[in-house]
C-alpha cells in the first residue's frame, strides 16, 4: 500500500502527525487490517477551508504512485480538538468521483 495522507491545515500547528504516523507504522486504526507493507509516499494539507485543494493534491499523489488516499482523523473526526471539517462528508465523495476506481480512500487514520 502506497499512501498519500491529507491532513487539516487548521490543525497543523496543534498536531505534528505523530498519531497518524504511529498508526501507519504499527498498523493501528484505519490500518489495522492491512496485511501488506505500508509506504507513506506523501503528506499534504487540504489547503485550508473549504478543502478544495485536497482534491487536486490527491490527484497529484495518485499521479506520483499512491494507491491509497487517507483523509486524516483531524479532517473527519476533528482530532485533536473535536472539531471535524464541515466538508468531511463531501471530500470523500468528490475524491471517489475524481480518482480511479482502484484507488482506496480511507476516511480516518487513527
Amino acid at each position: 500500500m502506497k499512501i498519500g495522507l491529507i491532513r487539516c491545515l487548521q490543525t497543523e500547528d496543534m498536531c505534528g502527525t505523530t498519531l497518524c504516523l504511529k498508526a501507519i507504522k504499527e498498523h493501528m486504526g484505519a490500518f489495522q487490517d492491512i496485511q501488506e507493507e505500508i509506504e507513506l509516499m506523501n503528506i499534504n494539507t487540504c489547503g485550508g477551508c473549504p478543502g478544495k485543494k485536497a482534491i487536486t493534491r490527491a490527484e497529484n499523489m495518485v499521479k506520483n504512485g499512491c494507491d491509497t488516499i487517507v483523509l486524516s482523523s483531524c479532517i473527519t473526526q476533528g482530532s485533536p480538538i473535536g472539531f471535524p471539517c464541515p466538508n468531511k462528508d463531501r471530500m470523500p465523495s468528490v475524491l471517489r468521483k475524481r480518482l480511479r476506481d482502484d484507488i482506496r480512500i480511507l476516511t480516518y487514520s487513527h
